[in-house]
């Protein structure tokens, strides 16, 4: 077998696979402070990860048992692949090593079979296509630390693809989306269905301290906008809130019982900070909000499909690593620039960077 020349680190903070894993998990999601700070947190956190954990089982339960996310980010990364070894020859061969959070496989993992395979040049990969300290930024940081852990630091060299927010290819899939979300509606109610991007809420700390997670959202959902060329209403909300602090809003849940005390009868939600099916999208945007939408008198509701591995989709993908890679960047101009407020110092560090200077605070 050929020795990988470009490895490309999908990261995510991934999903159980199964029911065993749902509490371990949560353990893992409600201790970590990059991503929610609660008062005594090392007590907090266990009580409420292990108090919502017969919950969330059970709503795994009802989507098959375990998350998919990992079966669509594996698929994914060979469709990414396969495409840039064919438009990037000069950096293949290429391979993909998924890097969950707060799941297997983990960091460590993917450094290792890097390693194993004889990886050059790494370049870790957010499957966020919109920046957040809690997300991104989390996971860039557990992966320099598990790169200490395993005695790989200085194994490759490294770049980053921080944000990819309004890339053509992902506006695009993204687009296709809402098309086909839109053709499930009677030609005769489509120009009345209004449009309901639905994000990832995050902790209101996390973006008072300057978090660019908000714009970058916007700019997606307005580049959506402006390529779908259609007259339907649009809002912007936040899902998923979860732990006893404030949460960025408008609530999605809240948004679609108010549209429904409005009178409005057709909606067409859009999950737009998710690349691929899990939680959020099979439970809590198809099940929860959809019986919510029952109730509050919306009689058409539907869900956009998610990109999992949709061909123009892949393509976005292989194009996003493409255009890095040609432009010999370390990482983007604003991957530098911590948030006024941070306070967490190895926050927007790389190690043994590709050939460009490090950026302001790092300790390589």
């Amino acid at each position: 077998m050929s020795k990988v020349r470009t490895g490309i680190v999908m990261m995510n903070l991934g999903g159980p696979a199964n029911l065993a894993e749902v509490e371990p998990f949560l353990l893992e999601l409600f201790a970590d402070r990059e991503i929610i700070r609660l008062p005594m947190q090392r007590w907090l956190g266990p009580f409420i990860a292990r108090r919502r954990a017969p919950k969330v089982r059970g709503l795994y339960e009802k989507i098959g048992g375990g998350s998919p996310i990992l079966r669509y980010t594996e698929a994914q990364g060979r469709g990414m692949v396969e495409r840039l070894d064919r438009l990037s020859p000069d950096t293949a061969p290429h391979g993909y090593y998924v890097a969950f959070r707060y799941a297997q496989p983990k960091s460590e993992d993917a450094l290792r079979a890097m390693a194993a395979d004889g990886v050059e040049h790494a370049v870790a990969f957010t499957q966020y296509p919109q920046f957040s300290c809690s997300t991104t930024g989390s996971s860039l940081n557990e992966l320099w630390r598990a790169a200490e852990r395993t005695g790989l630091r200085r194994a490759f060299e490294w770049s980053i693809i921080d944000r990819w927010p309004v890339h053509d290819g992902f506006i695009e899939a993204m687009t296709e989306t809402v098309r086909e979300g839109l053709d499930r509606f009677d030609p005769a109610d489509r120009d009345r269905v209004l449009l309901l991007f639905s994000a990832h809420s995050l902790p209101l700390e996390v973006i008072d301290r300057g978090d660019s997670y908000p714009q970058e959202i916007g700019a997606s959902v307005q580049a959506v906008v402006e390529r779908l060329g259609r007259p339907n209403p649009y809002l912007l909300a936040y899902q998923s809130e979860v732990g006893p602090v404030r949460w960025l809003g408008p609530s999605t849940e809240r948004v679609i019982r108010r549209l429904g005390a409005r009178g409005q009868k057709e909606l067409l939600v859009v999950p737009i900070a998710f690349t691929s099916d899990h939680i959020e999208t099979l439970s809590e945007l198809d099940r929860e909000y959809g019986e919510v939408a029952h109730r509050s008198g919306i009689t058409q509701y539907r869900r956009t499909p998610a990109l999992n591995d949709r061909p123009r989709f892949l393509d976005a993908l292989a194009d996003v690593v493409r255009e890095h890679l040609a432009s010999g960047a370390v990482h983007s101009t604003l991957y530098p620039t911590r948030c006024p407020g941070c306070e967490n110092p190895q926050c927007r560090q790389i190690i043994n960077g590709v050939g460009a200077v490090q950026p302001a605070g790092s300790r390589d």
